[in-house]
């Protein structure tokens, strides 16, 4: 979206974040050429990388739902990028808009994912999900309560409007799924969108999680149960049970309610993922088709149906 590109000023301010005599360049696009930007910050004879990010004038709630959350995964010691400098200065378009830019820093790091995990790689998927249960917030207006995963799209609505693919599977796990009570329990720090794209690797080691503006507060079920269906579409179904283990192992805990929210991570997808296959393939996982993700989410959510 041309809205989005850094202009000039946007790019002499996030040098002036680094040092006053700083320049900057675009290297280039990070999702699909665009927004959010890789730049090289010069000065003194050095370079060094950040990450401009540029508001979306149509989702103001995530770009403040991303700082806010920054902040708490750094206070916490949860690896992700950290900020380096924050505007909110008037627009040079419009005098009535405001532009709202972040830079931050570059994880090192990966997110490829191989086509066969390790299970070292399936406990870290875990035991990341684990470190953010350990971190209980309070809402607030930028890490809103959040009750389902990718929380900007609610794909079961969409198929009772009649405006996304469903089956008989998902009418009949929607149907049951809402006549239970939605499990209450501590309150803590969620990604909202965790899955192995939004997460940076070297080898079987986890560097950093990115892409927070789907952050907020819930149930620790929300971002389990993503990793696990993530692990389960990616690898097949039973290396759902290794994400499970490096959870459980961290925390020291059985995780509750895990069929329920298996079942509503299962839901909270298009009913056809082949509306998800750019972005897997982007993540180099090119041979997965839209009928293996089907069929993978479809015994996902069968056996979460078996254990309701």
């Amino acid at each position: 979206m041309k809205q989005l590109e850094p202009t000039g000023a946007m790019l002499a301010w996030a040098a002036r974040q680094v040092a006053e005599s700083a320049t900057a360049v675009v290297i280039n696009g990070l999702r699909e050429g665009g927004n959010p930007w890789l730049l090289w910050i010069q000065h003194d004879g050095r370079t060094s990388e950040a990450v401009l990010k540029v508001a979306d004038p149509n989702n103001v709630a995530g770009f403040a739902s991303e700082v806010a959350a920054l902040r708490v995964a750094e206070k916490h010691h949860i690896p992700a990028p950290v900020i380096l400098g924050l505007d909110t200065r008037t627009s040079e378009t419009s005098t009535s808009t405001s532009t709202r830019i972040v830079l931050e820093t570059v994880v090192p790091g990966h997110s490829t994912i191989p086509v066969e995990p390790t299970p070292a790689r399936l406990r870290a998927l875990g035991a990341a999900a684990a470190a953010l249960y350990a971190v209980a917030v309070a809402p607030s207006p930028d890490l809103p309560i959040r009750t389902r995963p990718i929380p900007a799209s609610d794909f079961i609505r969409q198929r009772r409007l009649g405006t996304d693919h469903t089956t008989s599977l998902l009418q009949t796990a929607d149907a049951r799924l809402s006549r239970l009570p939605v499990p209450t329990g501590r309150l803590v720090f969620v990604h909202g969108d965790l899955w192995q794209g939004n997460m940076l690797w070297d080898g079987d080691t986890l560097a950093g999680i990115v892409d927070w503006d789907m952050a907020g507060v819930g149930h620790h079920g929300i971002d389990l149960s993503s990793l696990r269906l993530d692990a389960a579409l990616m690898f097949g179904c039973e290396a759902a049970e290794a994400v499970l283990a490096g959870w459980e192992r961290t925390t020291g805990k059985l995780a509750p309610d895990l069929a329920f929210w298996d079942a509503t991570a299962a839901l909270n997808m298009p009913g056809d993922l082949a509306v998800f296959v750019p972005a897997i393939h982007d993540q180099g996982r090119r041979d997965l088709t839209a009928s293996t993700l089907n069929e993978r989410r479809d015994t996902f959510l069968g056996r979460a149906l078996d254990r309701l």
